[in-house]
């Protein structure tokens, strides 16, 4: 059985340009006066290892990683 989807929310501190938004394709921006968030759905737990290692490749200031549930079912 596959471990199931999850929906995260990541805020980094920052308005991240398109450049640097392009390194998320599967996340969804919301810029804030002071920082972005990202949310979007992950496979699994290293799915989401890896988009953390995209923030910490881009110098990003990592404020807030939450999971906010679970993803939509597999088919």
């Amino acid at each position: 059985m596959a471990a199931p989807t999850s929906l995260y929310a990541i805020r980094v501190r920052g308005r991240l340009g398109a450049t640097a938004l392009s390194a998320f394709p599967t996340m969804v921006a919301e810029l804030n006066a002071s920082e972005t968030v990202l949310t979007g759905v992950l496979e699994d737990q290293s799915a989401m290892f890896g988009v953390l290692a995209q923030v910490e490749a881009l110098g990003l200031e990592l404020l807030e990683l939450r999971r906010i549930g679970p993803g939509p079912p597999r088919t």
